[in-house]
């Protein structure tokens, strides 16, 4: 078993689908219920598999924050990324293989939007790291 993290991003990925491009914040109170309801749904799915680990939304506000000395405040500044960048939220899967993890992220990716219309979104697969990287000299 292999662990992906599988991210959806606010009107991320190389191209949209139509039914992608109206942001949430605009759609009718049934059609996010809609969209909650399968997500949950997937989580169901996968957790029967054996695959499901953890998801969760995360709100649109962020700010960035970096280190800047000791016995200094953290830095804050942000977020200036574009909203596309921005993570929607995330699901944790434990799979057999890549092509299982791409098939998990195309069920995710098949939630309904506005309409009820499967919004067909980008999901980024990200294995987990399963060891430090190597440095040699």
């Amino acid at each position: 078993m292999a662990k992906f993290l599988l991210l959806k991003h606010y009107r991320g990925g190389p191209d949209q689908m139509p039914s992608a491009q109206t942001p949430m914040d605009r759609w009718a109170p049934d059609e996010v219920s809609a969209h909650i309801a399968y997500m949950n749904h997937v989580a169901d799915v996968l957790g029967e598999r054996g695959e499901f680990v953890d998801a969760q939304a995360l709100s649109p506000e962020g700010t960035f924050v970096r280190y800047d000395g000791e016995g200094r405040r953290p830095v804050t500044d942000g977020p200036f990324a574009e909203t596309k960048d921005l993570i929607a939220g995330w699901m944790v899967i434990d799979v057999e293989s890549v092509e299982r993890a791409h098939e998990a992220a195309a069920f995710l990716s098949a939630a309904p939007g506005q309409g009820g219309v499967p919004l067909q979104e980008w999901i980024e697969v990200r294995p987990f790291l399963e060891a430090p990287p190597t440095v040699t000299d």
